[in-house]
């Protein structure tokens, strides 16, 4: 089923077919893709260990940088086609029309008819466990670059911020919906502990 948000122009779609077999499947905890849970995790780590440690091994800054954009955008194309479709069933990018404009889409595996989840719960914490915590990482770096005066390594570390971030707001999308969807869920989450807090006070009040 398609739906298309004309305010911010997205889109939430369905997975192609082919994984209505999957659907089908019971759910289970173990890992069912131990190849794309290694390198979900493999490219992001492998880019903090070379940031950390490359000036121990190597004097050339040039081939540090190069190495590290490089396991940068492997880690963001792997998991952006790849490992979030194989382990928690989504999946987003941006598309052009025939009239030029961009749509941004949304993709989530359909809910099987017996409404049982079809994601392994171990492979769902390692992504969104890896898929938090290294876009933190590279944040941290990026204050640790800059109130230590390495600015030659800020355009690396900003770069990592970027790529990662993207990544992470896009699942988080594809997760809980369209802009709007997130408003209107953070609007309602403060509406009720607005309220919470008016009934504890009224509560002492009378007591």
């Amino acid at each position: 089923m398609l739906r298309q948000d004309s305010n911010d122009d997205t889109e939430d779609v369905s997975l192609f077919d082919a994984d209505d077999e999957m659907s089908r499947r019971p759910k289970k905890s173990k890992i069912k893709h131990p190849i794309a849970s290694f390198f979900h995790l493999f490219f992001r780590i492998s880019a903090v260990i070379v940031y950390l440690f490359c000036e121990l091994f190597s004097t050339s800054y040039i081939a540090c940088v190069v190495t590290i954009i490089l396991l940068l955008s492997c880690d963001f194309w792997a998991v952006k086609n790849i490992t979030g479709r194989l382990m928690v069933g989504l999946r987003w990018w941006n598309q052009v029309d025939d009239d030029g404009k961009s749509h941004w889409v949304f993709e989530a595996r359909r809910a099987s008819s017996s409404g049982r989840k079809v994601t392994s719960e171990a492979e769902s914490r390692i992504f969104w466990l890896g898929l938090i915590t290294c876009p933190l990482v590279w944040v941290i770096f990026a204050f640790s670059a800059l109130f230590s005066f390495k600015v030659k390594w800020l355009a690396v570390v900003i770069l990592g911020v970027i790529l990662q971030g993207a990544n992470l707001y896009g699942y988080i999308r594809c997760k809980v919906g369209s802009r709007k969807n997130l408003t209107s869920l953070a609007t309602s989450y403060l509406g009720k502990q607005f309220l919470k807090q008016t009934v504890a006070k009224e509560e002492q009040a009378v007591s």
